[in-house]
């Protein structure tokens, strides 16, 4: 059935809502800037609905040498540091790649509304892929998915980047 839908009248909970592209666009920023400083290429952007963009953060796992430098963690305190608060409740989450475990926790102890990302992640997906934590029914706090934002050009990013290294050994 055809839609007359205009972008605009999308639902928020549609992964092509202007508000996603605009905003995953961002993300992917910082994932290409990622790419450019050898790191795993994601991006994560988090809005807020009163303040717009309170954070912006790429991968930083090789430079800082620390397993928890996650684009996603660094964001959160971006974040919660911009509010006040570790409470991130009217906010949007946008990331390049399906979180985590670790990332995915996280959000939900932020109590994160929505997260919206775009590639899905088969080796650590904790959103939907291996596991659900964020709508888990025995957490605390779940948050609303939308998936496959840009998600093409999320996943040729991470899949150019990894191709690259392999070439280069």
């Amino acid at each position: 059935m055809y839609s007359t839908l205009t972008p605009i009248d999308l639902p928020l909970t549609d992964p092509r809502h202007p508000f996603h592209l605009e905003h995953m666009e961002l993300a992917l920023q910082e994932a290409r800037a990622a790419a450019d400083e050898e790191e795993g290429p994601i991006g994560c952007v988090i809005v807020s609905l009163e303040k717009g963009v309170i954070a912006s953060a790429r991968n930083q796992v090789e430079q800082l040498q620390d397993p928890t430098a996650h684009a996603e963690m660094i964001a959160l305190t971006q974040a919660a540091n911009a509010l006040g608060s570790r409470r991130l409740e009217n906010c949007i989450f946008y990331v390049t790649l399906e979180p985590c475990p670790m990332c995915a926790g996280a959000v939900v102890l932020a109590r994160v509304p929505m997260l919206v990302y775009g590639a899905t992640n088969p080796k650590f997906g904790a959103c939907d892929t291996l596991y659900q934590i964020t709508s888990d029914p025995r957490l605390n706090h779940r948050c609303q998915i939308v998936r496959g934002v840009r998600a093409e050009e999320c996943g040729r990013l991470l899949t150019e980047f990894f191709s690259s290294l392999r070439n280069d050994k």
